[in-house]
């Protein structure tokens, strides 16, 4: 038995029909856990639906109202890249309260991981890119309203920038310090960091520079890479944004958007990662995390493989990562 929860239910699935995003993987991630013996049925606990009160404290009420009486745009429904319905509503509540029940889980056993959830592209006020509601935020604001955390800081490892959480979480800035140099040397271009400090939540992004979306606003650190990126050069930026970012903010809670897209056999991805790479790229943020005390709910986000069994393994890892740091006598 695992001395921390995963968050999942059945309902997950998105009904979208045949679409590039993979709906089943989140039945297949539960069913190659248990399968293989990386968990059994008792690690894992059901959410509920977010209330809606819980959407509103990052959503419109123009907005939240929209999806709750399927008024959206045409343009809106657009943007969303995937087919509305009501369903659909319910999955993305359902998402958005297991990243809540992830968030608490995680302050209790010192970290969590919601088989579901990181729909970092969904502003305020509308959805983008397979996102409907940003549940990240939703449970960061949660946690917060209910007195549990003051700070948060989120680490983005997937793919694409994660706009909508730069946006909500934008604030008062900053400048922040510059990475260390010991990174710069990837395929003979250095990444462009980006830097500036928001309020209470703290936003690391690392994702690559050419690809969606094509306006990326700031995060509190922004790593834009460039394409076709190895697991080694990328590993070294994910070191030096975390200890930039840990050394400027101290977090109640790290939100962990662990997106497999980064894979070099992504669908929707350039960078060069291997199945290895991302399995040592979720060590080094649970590492990280033990090591400095904070606890860490973790979510799945993208993951495009051309072979959906590559991105389920992905995930899998995820957990198999969690386990070997936060069950070890000690993080080393």
């Amino acid at each position: 038995m695992l001395s921390f929860k995963l968050i999942y239910s059945d309902k997950y699935f998105l009904p979208i029909g045949q679409h590039v995003f993979p709906a089943e993987k989140y039945r297949r991630v539960h069913h190659k856990l248990i399968e293989t013996g990386i968990a059994g049925p008792a690690d894992f606990i059901t959410p509920q639906l977010a209330s809606d009160q819980d959407i509103l404290l990052v959503h419109t009420p123009q907005y939240v109202n929209k999806l709750k009486t399927g008024t959206l745009s045409a343009r809106e429904e657009l943007e969303l890249e995937i087919p509305y319905s009501s369903e659909l509503v319910d999955a993305f509540w359902l998402a958005a309260g297991g990243s809540i029940l992830a968030a608490e889980q995680a302050l209790k056993d010192g970290v969590a991981v919601n088989i579901g959830g990181g729909f970092h592209h969904a502003f305020p006020d509308h959805g983008e890119g397979f996102c409907m509601i940003h549940d990240v935020a939703v449970a960061i604001r949660r946690m917060q309203r209910d007195g549990k955390i003051r700070t948060a800081m989120t680490v983005d490892c997937d793919v694409h920038q994660g706009n909508g959480t730069a946006a909500i979480f934008a604030g008062t800035r900053t400048l922040s310090e510059p990475l260390p140099s010991s990174g710069q040397a990837v395929l003979g271009k250095r990444p462009l960091m980006r830097g500036a400090h928001a309020g209470d939540v703290f936003t690391i992004s690392l994702h690559q520079e050419n690809n969606y979306p094509a306006q990326k606003p700031p995060s509190s650190i922004d790593v834009d890479l460039p394409d076709g990126i190895t697991d080694d050069d990328y590993l070294a930026w994910l070191d030096n944004s975390l200890s930039s970012g840990l050394r400027q903010f101290s977090p109640d809670l790290i939100c962990y958007i662990a997106g497999a897209d980064p894979y070099r056999e992504d669908q929707l991805g350039g960078l060069a990662l291997t199945i290895e790479g991302l399995k040592k790229r979720d060590e080094l943020v649970f590492r990280v995390a033990r090591a400095k005390g904070i606890p860490v709910m973790v979510t799945y986000a993208g993951g495009y493989a051309q072979r959906v069994e590559d991105t389920v393994t992905i995930h899998c890892n995820t957990v198999v990562a969690a386990k070997e740091m936060f069950e070890a006598p000690s993080a080393t």
